[in-house]
């Protein structure tokens, strides 16, 4: 089973991450986070006391916008950074400076509301993150060391190397926990906001009432669509061959085909039944979301890119409505957007599966425009997930889906 994070790993299967190289990943995240965050705090601090004092000087002004626009380089530090625990990137959030050059680019960045929240990061992981990295690993390695060694010069003391063999043994559950919660934290003010991405996300939302009604309307339209449709002919055509075996008799060779062509029509008949009852694709229940997807995307007339990673089998409503929301945004790209590609991606956070469909297409696609949007909003509230939109004219339109896993 691949884990995408320490703490997934950590919960998941707590024996097994000792074999792995989520502890010494972990630990390197620490470490360097301890030594990161100290030279920065140090050199902050520095430039803040200069800034300050020289604020009369041409100078002083200068040292004080570089330390409020030293967020910038922290945090694309400490994304990269977070690789260690984290395997999946966090987007940069600042958008290409308008003009360019040095002044666009200053002025682009002190516009920012991504620049000011990477200063917030920057002033929290000096004052606080650090040090508690710091904290956890002497708690986690160097108190136990110190108790093992103790003995050494008292023989007398020997229980105290027992001692810190006890608490040395969870140093690898503490270390990744800490590590884990700490990437949590700074994958939570790092993440671009939707409005940072581009992207005016519209919720879009499903009464309970409609959601009833909607799936009623549903069931009857399939339950109409088979009887008076497709099992109707086949129940005509069964009734013909029947009257062409009587017209052939029973000793020619014919009717004994005709009789096979009556079994297959029978099953035909049947599987439409079965088929009333709801659709669920067999590589859905038989390999889960991604090997789906895949298949979605093999049949796709677009080019379809899926990128689909999860720790285990989410729920069968989870996947079922993740599937559909799939296949769904992938055909509404290729009838309405005109697009060249889709991407598909879905990711596990914490116990949310996060699943985002989007297409270069011309974009303006509504609730309201008859793209199956609402229809997807009644099936992910069922699911008492979000869905919510991106669609501006021009493109590119972003379909976003976050639906619970317990």
């Amino acid at each position: 089973m691949h884990h995408r994070t320490a703490w997934q790993a950590l919960g998941q299967n707590p024996l097994r991450v000792l074999r792995s190289s989520w502890p010494w990943r972990s630990f390197a995240y620490l470490l360097t986070g301890a030594a990161f965050g100290a030279l920065t705090s140090t050199a902050l601090a520095l430039a803040l006391v200069a800034g300050l004092v020289s604020l009369v000087l041409v100078v002083g002004p200068l040292i004080l916008l570089g330390v409020a626009l030293s967020g910038v380089a922290v945090s694309r530090f400490e994304r990269w950074r977070l690789r260690l625990v984290d395997l999946d990137p966090v987007p940069d959030p600042h958008r290409p400076p308008e003009p360019p050059g040095a002044v666009g680019w200053l002025r682009t960045r002190l516009g920012e509301t991504a620049t000011w929240r990477e200063l917030g990061f920057t002033a929290v992981s000096a004052t606080a993150l650090w040090w508690m990295d710091l904290l956890v690993l002497g708690f986690a390695l160097v108190v136990p060391v110190l108790v093992m060694v103790s003995p050494l010069g008292d023989p007398h003391a020997w229980p105290l190397a027992v001692v810190g063999v006890c608490l040395l043994a969870p140093a690898p559950y503490t270390i990744t926990a800490w590590a884990g919660a700490r990437a949590a934290v700074t994958r939570l003010m790092l993440t671009p906001r939707d409005s940072e991405l581009g992207h005016q996300l519209t919720d879009v939302r499903a009464s309970r009432a409609r959601l009833v009604d909607a799936f009623d309307a549903e069931r009857r339209r399939i339950e109409r669509d088979l009887h008076d449709g497709a099992q109707q002919r086949l129940v005509s055509l069964n009734m013909l061959l029947g009257l062409a075996r009587l017209d052939a008799g029973p000793d020619l060779p014919l009717a004994e085909q005709l009789a096979r062509a009556q079994a297959q029509v029978g099953l035909a008949v049947d599987e439409l039944r079965e088929l009333s009852r709801g659709v669920h694709p067999k590589a859905l229940t038989d390999h889960g979301l991604a090997a789906a997807a895949e298949n979605l995307a093999a049949r796709s007339v677009l080019p379809v890119t899926v990128d689909i990673r999860l720790p285990h089998r989410m729920p069968v409503p989870v996947e079922t409505t993740a599937y559909f929301v799939i296949a769904e945004a992938l055909t509404n790209a290729t009838k309405h957007s005109a697009a060249t590609g889709v991407e598909v991606l879905a990711r596990v956070h914490t116990d949310v599966l996060t699943l985002s469909v989007s297409d270069d297409g011309t974009g303006g696609a509504t609730p309201e425009g008859g793209t199956g949007l609402t229809g997807l909003a009644d099936r992910v509230a069922a699911a008492d997930g979000r869905l919510r939109i991106s669609s501006p004219p021009g493109g590119p339109t972003l379909v976003h889906v976050e639906l619970p896993c317990r």
